[in-house]
């Protein structure tokens, strides 16, 4: 499976950018799917992640109350709505899915190719 990702760029610090996943055909079953950033020279952090039945959302702390995960089931989509950006947000962005692809698949990660947001102060 192919999970799309798009909506990086440039912005200054105060704007908004929004990411969006999709994963390229069907899941059997989705249990999550989040995204994460690395920047360099650093380790690579969940940024924020949605349990696909519930609904439950986590984040990293570094990004509570400026940035929103949501997702679009019948897409097989996620979303990351980021507000208030701040230079320390510049990163590759990943996209991540947990889940089966097909009734004979263990579960597994799937990744995007990621896509790139820099702020600049």
């Amino acid at each position: 499976v192919q999970l799309q990702a798009s909506g990086g760029g440039f912005m200054q610090a105060g704007g908004s950018l929004r990411l969006s996943c999709a994963a390229s055909r069907s899941i059997f079953s989705i249990n999550s799917m989040g995204w994460y950033r690395q920047a360099p020279g650093k380790e690579r952090e969940l940024v924020a992640d949605i349990v696909y039945s519930g609904g439950g959302t986590n984040y990293a702390d570094s990004v509570k109350g400026r940035f929103t995960i949501s997702r679009d089931n019948a897409k097989n989509a996620v979303y990351l709505q980021m507000n208030s950006l701040k230079p320390e947000d510049t990163a590759v962005y990943l996209c991540n899915l947990k889940g089966r692809l097909t009734r004979s698949f263990l579960p597994a990660d799937y990744w995007g190719q990621g896509t790139l947001v820099t702020v600049s102060s």
